[in-house]
């Protein structure tokens, strides 16, 4: 689906003009019904007869985990991709003038989602032993040494089915660096080792196996099936129209477009609501440094959202100015050397010396 995903998009920018937006929808729209096709032939190939184990799978590797917060938002998933599985076989049945309109969307939503089901069912992995109370206790205060001189390293985090994050990091100790994993923040009190490994690879396969991770919004859009995004000047055609232009209103438009705040949003806006999303982000890591740095982001958001209006306060005024660049700023002509008419004759070459001619007496 990625591959075909990347594969429309290419097609489509052909139908598309300098800012994006489609100019030619019947084109587009064919080419969409391709990709629908393709996707159903994919699907019939490699999911039709094995969809229903798989969910069946996931849901009993459900059954024997502890119960969490989040253990019927899983059912729930199952259950929705079950719904899509029948939708879509019941499309590739009908006449391909119908299925592209309503399948589309159960096949984004099993390209987007369906790693959830395989995640689930590969869970029935059984960990190995942990360390006893004592050898925690012993490794802990190791590590935490190693984390005050800065000689622990992490690795990879994850969250186990029982809720539990754990970190697999390098301990530093003298000229030997092992292998641990940790339970809990690390940048917070509490967290503690739950185990020594001679690899990364041993870890993985003695630890509890990780869960499906999570999302920052659940309501987000699939990356299969997303709104056309409103058409943007790019920054560097904004920066050419400053550079060619000879009058302060050209400018300051280029300048107020950078700051559009309206459906087509400058690059200016665009950027302070990344930082916006990316603090979102830091902060629902639910750790100490995620907490951190979202308040960073947020702030610097802030920054850069006073800076846009200041912005846009300043192209205001320069347009305000109505004025244009002074005559004497002429440009400089091209550096093109004339060519020699066709009738003239080339000059001599010059004289050739030899060793002799050319040393002095």
């Amino acid at each position: 689906m990625a591959l075909l995903d990347r594969e429309t998009e290419t097609a489509l920018d052909a139908v598309r003009d300098r800012h994006g937006r489609i100019v030619r929808p019947q084109e587009a729209a064919a080419i969409r019904t391709r990709r629908t096709r393709s996707a159903l032939d994919g699907y019939r190939l490699d999911l039709a007869d094995s969809a229903g184990p798989l969910l069946g799978a996931a849901r009993t590797a459900l059954d024997a985990m502890p119960p969490t917060a989040h253990t019927q938002a899983w059912r729930d998933m199952l259950d929705s991709l079950a719904t899509s599985h029948m939708e879509i076989l019941r499309a590739a049945g009908q006449p391909a003038e119908r299925e592209a309109q309503t399948v589309w969307a159960h096949l984004a939503h099993w390209a987007e989602n369906g790693a959830i089901a395989a995640h689930l069912a590969d869970l029935h992995h059984k960990p190995g032993p942990e360390f006893t109370a004592d050898e925690a206790q012993e490794w802990t205060e190791r590590a935490r040494v190693a984390r005050t001189r800065g000689a622990l390293d992490l690795i990879e985090s994850w969250y186990a089915a029982d809720g539990r994050r754990i970190t697999l990091a390098y301990l530093a100790e003298e000229d030997l660096s092992e292998v641990i994993a940790l339970t809990g923040d690390p940048d917070a009190p509490g967290w503690s080792v739950i185990g020594r490994y001679d690899n990364e690879y041993v870890a993985g396969k003695t630890l509890p196996r990780p869960v499906p991770p999570g999302v920052l919004r659940a309501e987000g859009t699939s990356r299969f099936d997303r709104p056309e995004m409103a058409a943007e000047i790019p920054v560097q055609e904004l920066l050419r129209d400053v550079t060619e232009a000879h009058c302060a209103g050209d400018v300051s438009e280029a300048l107020l477009t950078a700051t559009d705040q309206g459906r087509g949003s400058g690059p200016m806006t665009h950027l302070h609501q990344l930082l916006y999303e990316a603090a979102r982000f830091s902060h629902a890591l639910e750790s100490v440094q995620g907490q951190r740095l979202g308040a960073r982001l947020d702030a610097l958001g802030r920054q850069l959202e006073f800076l846009a209006r200041e912005v846009q306060d300043a192209a205001e005024d320069l347009g305000a100015t109505v004025a244009v660049l002074p005559p004497h700023r002429v440009p400089k002509p091209p550096r093109i050397r004339p060519r020699p008419a066709l009738e003239t004759t080339p000059p001599p070459a010059p004289p050739q010396h030899s060793t002799a001619t050319a040393r002095r007496p």
